[in-house]
């Protein structure tokens, strides 16, 4: 079965022969390898590009581990590149296994990295570099310094609903149904049954991400970042801050957890590409608030996984599947803010504060969301576009529904669509 990753494949395409090194990041098992390694390759060879002209290394595999030495890599790279006339192509997967290693020149000068090694390579006029990466932290917030502005970042995802359906066909809304349970993490549709899918998410955590965290973080309490990805978990979309997580694990477990501690801890799993955050703005204000935040999970079937495919609120699951799409298209989503004087119960006015589920920015674009798992009656649609009005600007307004599946204006303008139409629909916004 091939998936089709025409976005991200695109993005490769577009970038080649640039100078720059490409960089290729995501969460582990999302599918970075096959792009590059299946899809990617497959491009080059119906453009005539001869196998011997690729060079793959993969630093995850034993056969390969040499070359997490940055000198071998630049070394053997050279030797097969320096002395032709040909193109080559070099792709490098899960660039964050190199090492580090002493400077043979200068044993207590800089250490000698990966970053040293590429840029090295880069400047062959005949190598078209193209690395993986599953941590953040070590190419994403790195790259404009370590890469010295030479770098293009590809972000990759699990499966979106459209690429998700893609492979699978039939009723889209049994496609979607099965979609809100497994999520997109690709393997997922080659497992026989639902126990073997369920069994596969599970494992990633306990066998991938978390045991590379407390791996490369040093974490001795593997117990309490568990503790923290399960509360993350059941509270997707749900405001929150570091002091409250803390205070939520004091309670469970009797001991004493600070806030710090817990950051760091949401920093590491942020940092492994399972969680994103997003921060509440003030439309009119314009400016941010300090907390509280809502976190949202990578991929909607790895959060079930998590707690053991219970808790499926349709609405927190709807909201995390909306925010994903959002970040998959290219856009920075942040929560909206904005106020209504109110009557209250003194007969007074008070300054209350209503939510925008998303407000998702790219370039000058700018979209009002909200996600909305059924409209019943007027009570509850007027909860949903008293925000909207208040907003006090005319960017686009969108309602996104489960409960409907023909889209259709309101009198101000504001677009309902349902959930499955605007999945499927990535020219709307």
């Amino acid at each position: 079965m091939e998936i089709k990753r025409d976005r991200y494949l695109q993005q490769i395409i577009d970038y080649m022969w640039d100078g720059q090194v490409k960089v290729i990041t995501g969460i582990r098992r999302c599918g970075k390898s096959y792009l590059l390694n299946v899809l990617f390759k497959n491009y080059l060879r119906e453009q005539g590009v001869a196998d011997e002209q690729i060079i793959s290394i993969q630093l995850d595999l034993t056969k390969d581990i040499r070359y997490r030495n940055p000198l071998e890599l630049a070394e053997f790279v050279r030797s097969k590149a320096e002395s032709s006339s040909a193109q080559f192509y070099l792709f490098v997967d899960e660039i964050q296994m190199s090492d580090s290693v002493r400077n043979p020149y200068n044993p207590d000068g800089r250490a000698i990295t990966f970053y040293d090694a590429l840029n090295d390579l880069r400047s062959l006029p005949n190598l078209d570099v193209y690395v993986t990466g599953s941590n953040s932290k070590m190419l994403s917030k790195d790259i404009l310094t370590e890469f010295r502005g030479r770098s293009d970042e590809i972000r990759v995802h699990p499966l979106s609903f459209a690429e998700f359906y893609s492979a699978v066909s039939g009723d889209k809304e049994d496609a979607f149904e099965s979609y809100a349970f497994y999520g997109g993490m690709p393997l997922v549709l080659s497992r026989p049954n639902d126990t073997a899918k369920a069994n596969y998410l599970s494992s990633l955590f306990s066998e991938v991400y978390i045991k590379d965290i407390v791996e490369r973080k040093k974490i001795e309490r593997e117990d309490i970042l568990g503790q923290l990805l399960d509360l993350l978990c059941s509270s997707v979309g749900s405001l929150t801050n570091p002091k409250k997580i803390a205070d939520t694990l004091r309670s469970k477990t009797g001991e004493d957890f600070s806030q710090n501690t817990v950051s760091n801890y949401i920093d590491h799993l942020e940092d492994a590409f399972l969680f994103s955050e997003s921060k509440r703005f003030d439309v009119k204000g314009r400016k941010y608030f300090e907390y509280p935040y809502k976190y949202y999970c990578e991929d909607i079937g790895l959060r079930n996984a998590r707690i053991g495919f219970r808790q499926q609120e349709m609405t927190h699951i709807m909201e995390n599947i909306i925010y994903n799409e959002l970040i998959i298209r290219g856009f920075s989503v942040d929560i909206g803010v904005v106020y209504s004087n109110e009557k209250n119960t003194s007969g007074g006015y008070s300054r209350v504060a209503r939510e925008i589920d998303f407000i998702a920015s790219r370039g000058g674009k700018k979209v009002y969301i909200q996600s909305a798992f059924a409209l019943p009656d007027e009570d509850k649609a007027q909860q949903e576009l008293r925000p909207f009005a208040l907003t006090g600007d005319s960017f686009p307004k969108i309602i996104v529904r489960k409960d409907i599946r023909k889209r259709w204006y309101d009198d101000n303008g504001v677009l309902n669509i349902g959930l499955v139409d605007f999945l499927l629909d990535s020219e709307l916004i």
